[in-house]
């Protein structure tokens, strides 16, 4: 477990540690430094926890059941059912396209900054492994063939940060912001009042701000292949994969960022955006939405 440290800003407090691969930011608004410490061993008890249960690198938790099954039942508890049945939501809206079972094509896709490219052959070996819809569930037991696998990963650090913000509001504080790798959630506005206000950076611009949100009340997610994707023969492929195809979608976004009520769905309308490829931004006006995006 990494220690976390508070930070005396002056006009708030800044409570940091790590989890799920990410630095991990609580901005609580207040001079009071025990309620400071309070709210930040609880985001971190909380954030820990949740990487623990569900982080597909961790061993003897539920996801490392339910991939070594070997096509046995497995049963789950009420919190991972509710996580299964968003992801089902998920995979349904997008017509297919947000599958959490399609993790197990990063046998194939490596985003290690080389230009290695998997080979069709390879992906094609793959695919009969992919599909939400080959999953079978009844009540709170779950069944799939041996050799899936589901990965949380494209929803569980929003889930988190959705968590975190809600046992705050409810324990101590509305005036605290939540930032989990750049995925965002206030659970009120600043303790005079104004909104908080993050600035959108763009990495292949040495992070220059290039937008700003402002913020009392919801979440802010960012999907994109800005720091993760292979380029070979002037071709760029994104990390962000169509289940469907196994290949890259096509002609996305570099980036597109969601603001929400939730977190978990920001973070899905970002990720459905880039699914989208091409169609982006026609998809995020027709969802009535605010989001940036940069090509």
């Amino acid at each position: 477990m990494h220690a976390a440290e508070l930070i005396n800003k002056d006009t708030h407090w800044l409570g940091t540690f790590y989890s799920m691969a990410s630095q991990c930011d609580v901005l609580i608004d207040t001079r009071d430094k025990k309620l400071a410490q309070a709210v930040l061993d609880t985001a971190q008890k909380e954030a820990l926890r949740i990487e623990q249960k569900y982080s597909r690198y961790k061993k003897n938790n539920i996801i490392d059941k339910i991939n070594n099954a070997n096509g046995k039942t497995i049963s789950v508890d009420e919190e991972t059912s509710r996580l299964l049945d968003y992801a089902q939501h998920c995979f349904e809206l997008s017509d297919g396209l947000f599958d959490i079972t399609s993790g197990v094509l990063r046998e194939a896709w490596q985003f290690d900054g080389s230009d290695n490219i998997p080979s069709q052959k390879q992906i094609t070996q793959i695919m009969p492994r992919v599909g939400w819809h080959k999953i079978k569930r009844s009540g709170l037991t779950l069944k799939m063939q041996a050799g899936m696998q589901l990965d949380f990963g494209g929803i569980g650090k929003e889930y988190a940060v959705d968590r975190v913000t809600a046992l705050i509001a409810q324990q101590f504080t509305h005036h605290v912001l939540v930032n989990f790798g750049g995925d965002i959630s206030a659970a009120g506005p600043r303790e005079n009042g104004e909104p908080w206000e993050i600035g959108l950076q763009d990495p292949e611009k040495n992070n220059a701000v290039v937008a700003n949100v402002k913020l009392k009340k919801g979440a802010v997610a960012t999907s994109g292949d800005l720091n993760r994707f292979l380029l070979k023969d002037g071709i760029r492929y994104t990390h962000i994969l169509n289940p469907k195809t196994g290949w890259p979608v096509k002609n996305a976004p570099r980036q597109v960022t969601v603001m929400a009520n939730t977190c978990i769905d920001a973070g899905m309308l970002s990720t459905f955006a880039i699914l989208q490829g091409e169609q982006a931004e026609e998809f995020l006006q027709a969802q009535g939405v605010d989001y940036r995006v940069i090509t």
